[in-house]
C-alpha cells in the first residue's frame, strides 16, 4: 500500500461540538459531508456524527445520499435513528432514488417541481417533503425572490411540503461584508413571501463553516434565529471545511470564533521506498529544476501529482516548495513532484530508512500548508487526496 488515510473520530466529534457550542443553543448545526466528506471518507464520518446526535446530514446529490444511508446501516444505526440526509444540489433526474431512500431534495425550479411531482404520484409516496433554495445574490443556485410565490403554488400543486427554506451566502469569511448583508435581506423577504403563503416551514436556514466563525457583530447568528423565529420555525447552519479542522481566515474588521479550536481530522500518510546520497552538482527530478549545491540525504516516497499531491508543491533552487514530516520533523520537496513519485530531503533527519512512516498531511504539514505553497485552498487540497484505504482511528 503506498498511502493510506486515517481519520480521528475524536477529532472530528470535538471539532462538531465547538460548532455546536459556537452557533448557540437556538441554531441547530447539519454536518456538510458531500464530496466523500471533503475527501475524508463519508461511509468513516458520518456514523460518527450520527452517532454525535446530529439531525441532518448534507450531501451534494442521490448518490452521495444513498451512500450515507448505506453506510449508516452497515455501521448498526437503525433507518429510523438516522439523520435526515438532505440532498443540497438538487435532483438531476434521480427523482426515484431519492423517495426510495428517504432523502429530502433542494428545489428551486419549475422542472424539479413537476419531475419530483410525478415521480411521487407514480410511485404513491404522497406529499413528499422538500427545502426551497433561495437565490440571495450568489447567482449560482436558488429560485429568484421574486419567483418564491408561483414556485410554492406548483409545488401545492404537486403534492409537495416545504419542509426547510435555504440559502448560501457568497462572502461569509468578510466581516461586515455588504453581499452578505444584501443576501439576508433578500431572504429574509423571500421567507416573509413563503410565510404569507401560509406555508410553515420547519428549519429555515443558511450559513457555512465561516458564518459560524465569523464573530463580527453584524454577522452574528441572532438574525437567522429571530427570522426563523418570526416563521414558527428552526434556525439551522450548515458547516463543512469546520468540521474537518479548517476555515478561511475572517476578512476585514471580525474575529474568528472557532478557527484556532478546530484540529485537522485527516493524517495521509505513506512509506519510505528508498534513501541514497547524493552529491553536490547532481541534478534531482525532471528538467533538472533542482541541482544539489552540497552532499545531501533524499528520501524516495511512493507518491505523487496522480495521488493528489499537488505538483506546485514542487521546489528549485530558487524558490522552496512544500514539506513533508519525517520522523516529527520536515523533510522538504526537493525538485518536481511527479506523476507517481516524490523526493524529500533528509539530511537533518538521523536514522531515515526504508518503510519509515511519513505524514504528507496531519500535524506539522496540514492542508492549509499545501494550500499557501500551491496558491489555491484547503478545500482542493483535501479533496483531492486519493490515497488507496481511509481508516478510522
Amino acid at each position: 500500500m503506498k498511502s493510506w488515510v486515517e481519520i480521528s473520530a475524536a477529532r472530528l466529534v470535538g471539532n462538531l461540538q465547538v460548532l455546536v457550542e459556537a452557533a448557540g443553543a437556538d441554531v441547530a448545526v447539519l454536518p456538510v459531508v458531500k464530496a466523500d466528506a471533503y475527501g475524508h471518507g463519508a461511509e468513516l464520518c458520518a456514523p460518527v456524527l450520527a452517532r454525535a446526535g446530529v439531525e441532518w446530514l448534507g450531501v451534494a446529490d442521490a448518490l452521495e445520499g444513498l451512500a450515507v444511508r448505506r453506510a449508516l446501516s452497515a455501521a448498526g444505526i437503525a433507518v429510523a435513528e438516522q439523520p435526515r440526509v438532505l440532498v443540497m444540489c438538487g435532483p438531476l433526474g434521480e427523482d426515484d432514488a431519492v423517495l426510495e431512500h428517504g432523502l429530502t431534495p433542494v428545489i428551486w425550479t419549475r422542472e424539479q417541481v413537476e419531475r419530483l411531482g410525478a415521480a411521487a404520484r407514480r410511485r404513491g409516496a404522497g406529499l413528499v417533503r422538500v427545502h426551497l433554495e433561495v437565490d440571495s445574490g450568489m447567482t449560482r443556485q436558488g429560485a429568484a425572490v421574486e419567483g418564491v410565490a408561483a414556485l410554492l403554488c406548483l409545488m401545492k400543486e404537486n403534492g409537495l411540503v416545504v419542509d426547510g427554506v435555504m440559502t448560501h451566502f457568497a462572502s461569509a469569511e468578510f466581516a461586515g461584508s455588504e453581499q452578505t448583508r444584501a443576501q439576508r435581506e433578500r431572504f429574509a423577504a423571500a421567507v416573509r413571501v413563503v410565510a404569507e403563503a401560509g406555508v410553515r416551514p420547519e428549519w429555515v436556514h443558511a450559513g457555512n463553516s465561516s458564518t459560524i466563525d465569523n464573530d463580527a457583530a453584524e454577522d452574528s447568528l441572532c438574525w437567522l434565529w429571530e427570522l426563523a423565529a418570526s416563521v414558527g420555525a428552526r434556525a439551522m447552519a450548515r458547516p463543512g471545511i469546520a468540521l474537518y479542522g479548517y476555515c478561511l481566515p475572517i476578512e476585514g474588521e471580525g474575529r474568528a470564533l472557532v478557527r484556532e479550536r478546530l484540529r485537522p481530522v485527516m493524517t495521509w500518510k505513506t512509506r519510505v521506498m528508498d534513501v541514497r546520497e547524493v552529491r553536490a552538482g547532481d541534478a534531482v527530478g525532471y528538467n533538472a529544476t533542482f541541482v544539489a549545491n552540497e552532499p545531501m540525504r533524499l528520501a524516495l516516497l511512493p507518491i505523487g501529482y496522480s495521488d493528489g499531491l499537488r505538483r506546485e508543491l514542487s521546489s528549485t533552487n530558487g524558490r522552496a516548495g512544500g514539506w513533508v514530516m519525517v520522523r516529527g520533523q520536515r523533510a522538504a520537496i526537493v525538485g518536481r513532484v511527479s506523476m507517481n513519485l516524490t523526493v524529500v530531503d533528509v539530511s537533518g533527519i538521523d536514522g531515515v530508512s526504508v518503510d519509515d512512516e511519513v505524514a504528507v498531511l496531519g500535524d506539522g504539514v496540514t492542508a492549509d500548508d499545501h494550500a499557501r505553497v500551491a496558491g489555491t485552498i484547503s478545500y482542493e487540497i483535501l479533496c483531492g487526496v486519493r490515497a488507496e484505504r481511509r481508516v478510522l482511528v
